[in-house]
């Protein structure tokens, strides 16, 4: 397992997205394309192929970041971390699938027991209705964005540094932990960014995913300084090799 020490008090919401955007914006809808179609992959397939796009996306913005293009094939890259990516993508996916479970469960049960004989609802019971799915959308809301924060370095940890699932995880937890301020600053930042996006028509929202993306490896690349990776290591250019051999 690669070496994972990282930095603290290194993290400035603001100034993540501003680097990210630099990362990105001269091959903006290169990600945009990247993110849109990792995105709608891993919904289409109920979310099993979350962590492999997650690390296919982080894999191409790691690139970036180091100097070489990013290619729309970098998104499959995703598929070599596959077990580890799910791994770490369980402690979103799972989440999910109870809020979803509980919120129907209880809807449909207040439904049908107040439904009288010839099965016409309570008009009441509507109001308990809504009230169970914006309390449920509330609380999963704010667990969803606490879990989302404590995992937010696992994808590039385990692309860059080839950690387990678990691993990343635990070391992405521990780093947020210790940056709990910035971490902090950096989620209202995302949200904002995130809201604004959805206030435009909601597909506004996948104009800024690139940009989420980006920020966040720049946070990451603030806390967790380099390592010597071949993948990301762009090679020097031939002009770095001018006179080689040439001792006249």
């Amino acid at each position: 397992m690669r070496s994972a020490e990282f930095k603290t008090g290194v993290l400035r919401p603001v100034e993540c997205f501003r680097e990210g955007w630099e990362i990105i914006k001269d091959q903006y809808w290169m990600f945009f394309g990247i993110t849109l179609v990792g995105i709608l992959i891993a919904g289409f397939s109920m979310y099993i192929l979350l962590g492999a796009m997650y690390c296919g996306i982080y894999y191409a913005l790691l690139r970036k970041l180091n100097g070489q293009q990013a290619k729309f094939e970098d998104l499959f890259k995703g598929f070599q971390h596959f077990v580890p990516g799910l791994i770490a993508s369980l402690v979103l996916i799972i989440p999910l699938f109870i809020y979803l479970i509980v919120t129907y469960a209880s809807m449909f049960f207040l439904m049908f027991s107040s439904m009288d004989s010839r099965g016409r609802i309570d008009p009441s019971a509507l109001f308990a209705v809504y009230g169970v799915m914006f309390g449920g959308m509330l609380i999963f809301g704010i667990i969803f964005t606490i879990i989302q924060a404590v995992s937010m370095f696992s994808y590039p940890l385990i692309v860059e540094r080839h950690l387990s699932g678990k691993d990343a995880l635990k070391t992405s937890a521990k780093a947020v932990w210790a940056n709990l301020a910035g971490v902090a600053g950096f989620i209202l930042v995302q949200f904002g960014l995130g809201l604004l996006g959805y206030l435009a028509c909601g597909i506004g929202l996948y104009f800024v995913f690139p940009l989420m993306f980006a920020g966040v490896v720049a946070a990451y690349r603030k806390v967790f300084p380099p390592v010597n990776n071949q993948m990301f290591n762009q090679p020097p250019p031939p002009s770095a090799f001018q006179g080689a051999g040439n001792y006249t």
